[in-house]
């Protein structure tokens, strides 16, 4: 069977679904580009054709240009696909230094200011993609320790992902006990549970973390999509690294106009800002603040990497 230049052999067994085509796989990295703004080089067709044919089995569709069809005209099987290519890797207190910065910079100056009556007793955070959630609990982990409800502190941190699946397995708040090991021992005493009898060797946010924190699925390519401001620090980490420059710049420009006054976003290790938004300074490890003028405007200073 030729399609558009390509052969595509078929499988033998059970339901045969074709292999995509040079012509289909660039329909598919343009579609997910325009609506996740992942991008999807060459190497990765392997890897798409591999999450995706069990779809296609589950349908009944035996090439992929039928399922892209499908896809286009079915928002839930959308989501559906964008849960099966994203990638979802993640842990607890993840880039060590950047907590580290939050509690030994940041939590000192929001305290500091609180006691002089400068700033509300209230922090506001984002994780802009939490996947399964190890991220916004690490965060809420720090905040309440530090900021507790009995010294009249409200922390609320908004966990936000492309992936419905991701979200699911986050608002439920499980993990293998295995996955511990990055949390400090104070931490994991004071805001996880051991699991016991049949939940033996499972692990579960307790309920001062969950309380904190609230899920919802947000796309950050999508501009029609409202997102919320005047987060104190936003953690957007490993997510620019799938963007092409031109969305990198948008998502940037979006998420820095989420930041309060004086707040904070957090990138990942091989993410920066360099040549792609204004306003904004590097002042920790990989982490920047919004440069602002003396009437309290985004200044178009550049930022710069230290």
């Amino acid at each position: 069977m030729t399609t558009r230049g390509a052969t595509a052999a078929c499988e033998p067994l059970g339901n045969p679904i074709c292999g995509i085509t040079r012509g289909e796989f660039a329909a598919f990295q343009r579609f997910i580009q325009n609506e996740a703004g992942i991008f999807l080089s060459d190497a990765k067709k392997a890897l798409l054709v591999g999450r995706l044919t069990r779809r296609l089995r589950d349908l009944g569709l035996a090439t992929f240009g039928s399922y892209l069809d499908r896809v286009r005209e079915d928002e839930g099987e959308r989501v559906r696909m964008i849960d099966r290519i994203c990638t979802n890797e993640t842990q607890f207190f993840r880039e060590a230094r950047q907590f580290a910065f939050l509690e030994e910079r940041l939590i000192p100056s929001w305290t500091s200011a609180a006691d002089a009556g400068l700033r509300p007793r209230r922090v506001r955070a984002w994780s802009a993609a939490c996947s399964t959630g190890e991220e916004p609990y690490s965060v809420a982990m720090v905040l309440l320790h530090h900021l507790p409800p009995a010294a009249g502190w409200q922390v609320e941190i908004l966990a936000s992902d492309l992936s419905t699946r991701a979200l699911e397995q986050a608002a439920a708040g499980l993990w293998p006990v295995d996955r511990s090991s990055p949390i400090p021992v104070r931490y994991l005493k004071q805001f996880m549970l051991r699991g016991v009898g049949p939940e033996a060797g499972r692990m579960a946010a307790g309920s001062a973390i969950r309380s904190a924190v609230r899920f919802q699925r947000l796309n950050l390519v999508d501009e029609t999509c409202a997102l919320e401001a005047g987060f104190d620090v936003v953690f957007c980490r490993n997510v620019l690294i799938y963007f092409r420059p031109e969305t990198k710049a948008r998502v940037l420009q979006r998420l820095t106009g989420c930041l309060a006054a004086g707040g904070h976003l957090f990138l990942g290790h091989a993410e920066c800002v360099t040549g792609l938004a204004s306003g904004v300074c590097n002042v920790g490890p990989n982490v920047y603040t919004r440069v602002e003028d003396g009437a309290g405007r985004v200044s178009s200073r550049r930022s710069a990497r230290r």
